[in-house]
This record gives C-alpha cells, sequence and structure tokens, in this order.
C-alpha cells in the first residue's frame, strides 16, 4: 500500500509499504477514506525527530470502512464507516470508564512514562503505524472505533478523530462562564474550532489571536474578534484588556504550543537537536527546557484573576522554567492534556447533521493525495496557500 513515511528532520515520503494484516483476534483492518494532517505532525516533522524512526507511517486522524474484523470482533462489520479517535485505549480499565481514555491503565507505556499509544507518533507513543495511508490497523477496535452514518461527505465526520474532540476538551477545560470570554491564542485548525466551540457553547466574547492575516480573517468570518501577534504582546494584552473591563479574558487557550513564536534558547535547543544523534537529542529534549513557552507565558499575563488557562497545544520538554508566583498569586486555575475522543464523541456526534453548526463540511483548506504528502507538510509548517487544515484522500 501507499503510505506517508517519516524519512528525516523535514523529511517525508509517500511510499510504497506492507499493508497490514489482522495480527490481534480484536483488530480491524481499515480501508482509509480521508486522513487529516494535524498540527501535532509538524512537531515530528522537526523537533520531535530524535524519537522518530526512518520508515515510521505518520498520521493519526482517519475515517473509513471496515475491510476485514478479526475473530473477536462481534459488533463490527466489514463495510461499515467509522471514524477511528487518536489515541488507542481498552475502554473498560478505571481511567477509560471516567473518561480518560488517554491514560489508559491497559495501554500506557509506563515503562516510557507516556499515557496511551497513538497512531503514527514517535516512540514515546509506542511507535504504532499511522493513517496517513491506505489501511490502518485498528487494535482494540470495539473499545475505540466510532461508528458514523455511511452518507454524508467524509468531511463531516473525519474530524471526530481528533479536531472536535480536541478543541470541544480545550473549551469545556476553559470553564468559561456563560456569556463570558475566552481568548485563544493560535488559529490554526485547533485554535480555529475552538472558536466555534466556545460560541456554541455560549461564550459571549471570543478573541483569536495569531499572526497569519488568513487565519485571522476565517476566525473573524464566524464572529471572533481577531488580533495580530505580531504586533507586540504587551499592545496585544493590553487591547483585549480594553475589551474586558480592564481585566482580562475568563479564560484563556493555548493552542500553540511547544513552536511558538519566539526565540532565545529554547529555541536554540529546538534546532540543535536536528544536529545532534538520535541519542544526544532524545536526552536534550526529556532534560533541558526545550519548549517555547512565548505562548504560554501570554495567556499566563493574558488571563484576569481567578481565570482559566486551558492548554491543548502540545508540549515537549520535561524542564521548562514556569512562572510559578505569577501562576500562584493571580491564582490562576491550570488545565491540560491530550483529548479524551470517546469522553466527547456522544456530545458531539449529533451535531454532525445538515445544520452544520460547527462549520465541518468546509473546514478544510485543502484536499490532497498522499503523493502530495511532501509539499503538504511543507505547505503546512510554512503556512503558505492559506493552509488550515489538509486532508489526504487515498
Amino acid at each position: 500500500m501507499r503510505a506517508v513515511v517519516w524519512n528525516g528532520t523535514r523529511d517525508v515520503r509517500t511510499e510504497e509499504v506492507p499493508d497490514p494484516r489482522v495480527e490481534d483476534p480484536g483488530d480491524v483492518i481499515l480501508k482509509v477514506e480521508s486522513s487529516g494532517l494535524c498540527g501535532s505532525d509538524l512537531h515530528l516533522y522537526e523537533v520531535l525527530g530524535p524519537f522518530m524512526r526512518q520508515g515510521d507511517i505518520l498520521g493519526h486522524e482517519p475515517l473509513g470502512v471496515i475491510e476485514e474484523v478479526g475473530p473477536d470482533v462481534t459488533s463490527l462489520v466489514p463495510g461499515q464507516r467509522v471514524v477511528v479517535p487518536f489515541q488507542i485505549s481498552c475502554g473498560h480499565c478505571v481511567t477509560c470508564r471516567s473518561g480518560l481514555q488517554t491514560q489508559c491503565e491497559n495501554t500506557r507505556d509506563d515503562e516510557q512514562g507516556t499515557g496511551a499509544p497513538i497512531y503514527g507518533y514517535s516512540s514515546l507513543y509506542g511507535s504504532v503505524p499511522g493513517a496517513q495511508a491506505e489501511y490502518l490497523r485498528v487494535p482494540r477496535a470495539e473499545a475505540n472505533v466510532i461508528p458514523v452514518p455511511s452518507h454524508g461527505p467524509a468531511d463531516r465526520y473525519v474530524f471526530l478523530s481528533d479536531v472536535l474532540p480536541t478543541a470541544w476538551q480545550a473549551v469545556r477545560y476553559a470553564d468559561v462562564p456563560e456569556g463570558g470570554s475566552v481568548a485563544v491564542l493560535g488559529l490554526g485548525p485547533i485554535g480555529d474550532m475552538c472558536c466555534r466551540v466556545a460560541h456554541h457553547l455560549g461564550a459571549g466574547r471570543v478573541f483569536g489571536v495569531d499572526p497569519v492575516p488568513e487565519r485571522r480573517l476565517r476566525a473573524s468570518a464566524r464572529g471572533v474578534e481577531v488580533f495580530d501577534s505580531s504586533d507586540g504582546i504587551d499592545d496585544l494584552i493590553e487591547r483585549i484588556r480594553e475589551r474586558t473591563r480592564g481585566q482580562g479574558p475568563d479564560a484563556v487557550i493555548d493552542a500553540v504550543g511547544l513552536e511558538a513564536d519566539g526565540h532565545g534558547p529554547a529555541r536554540f535547543a529546538q534546532r540543535l537537536t536536528s544536529f545532534l544523534p538520535k541519542g544526544a537529542a532524545a536526552t536534550l529534549m526529556e532534560n533541558v527546557g526545550v519548549d517555547r513557552l512565548s505562548a504560554l507565558r501570554t495567556a499566563i499575563e493574558l488571563v484576569r484573576r481567578g481565570g482559566t488557562i486551558s492548554i491543548i497545544g502540545v508540549y515537549g520538554g520535561t524542564a521548562d522554567p514556569l512562572p510559578m508566583l505569577t501562576l500562584f498569586d493571580k491564582q490562576i486555575q491550570l488545565r491540560m492534556g491530550q483529548a479524551n475522543v470517546r469522553r466527547w464523541a456522544p456530545d458531539i456526534l449529533p451535531l454532525l447533521d445538515d445544520t452544520d453548526v460547527l462549520g465541518v463540511d468546509d473546514f478544510a483548506t485543502h484536499h490532497m493525495s498522499l503523493d502530495e504528502a511532501p509539499d503538504a507538510y511543507a505547505m503546512f509548517q510554512k503556512k503558505r496557500n492559506g493552509a488550515v487544515k489538509v486532508l489526504f484522500r487515498p
């Protein structure tokens, strides 16, 4: 089959690889109909390369049709259309039953110290073959896949694999009061959808912050009050405070993560990992502060006293310095983590009808073939051609 594979820093290729097969009785094989390119994939493209292996298949946002089922699978049948959440959980342990599938007790990697495995997401999360491919092996399928209607465009449901539940969790964790205010830092696919979800769930004012004009224009068309972060952080904070009675918003969502705009030692450390041998680079990532924290620091400064910060952008360093005095003094509530897809899917699925309240039908900006993957990654990383969300059509 054809698949998008990692070959090195900023080097992805579309190659022929062996077809997946049923390996365990609970597996299904999915014929992929649509698969997203996620902002998190860009971290593998660049910063998290030390945890990748040459030939790793990328991608974790699939929708498709079941091609084959293992002997223990009784509730799923070939020909059924499903979405596959990006993490692999058991569905019955204490954490899964409490809605924390990312912390699954039966699939998490205790030796590595990380949560549930993620398709196509490095040795940190199990080195599981990913979904930017023609076919995908889905382990523990009955506990993981989400059946969706066989009719309707793929774009209506594929975002249930990651974008929708990730944004939904970010807004729920932000705990925006009814009619209250929230600022979203970063208007890529997750930040854009966070703005839409926040409006849907009752936020009175939604502020969106991004340096890319096309992304600000896209968000403003849906009622978001947008700001250019390249104008300077102090000016940005002052202008948003002016619109919130001088206090700052009730909540801030950091949808940027470890590759925020900015310079200094963290950016140098990130670049350094590209040139070091894999072992040394991984050690640097695990023991030195390598995240660019400009977005998170902005969130801490911007949010009102007693407000909430919800972090949904991915961070990768383990020794990053944080302004703990400010966090404590402002009595800031802080919530974060990978999205628990199964936890939020029942809330979201009813919204994916013809009314399209979240605008999923035209959310993707680009549809590309697997063979165009190298161009897609480069375009998305450099924010060219209005790229916000790319979907691959195998």
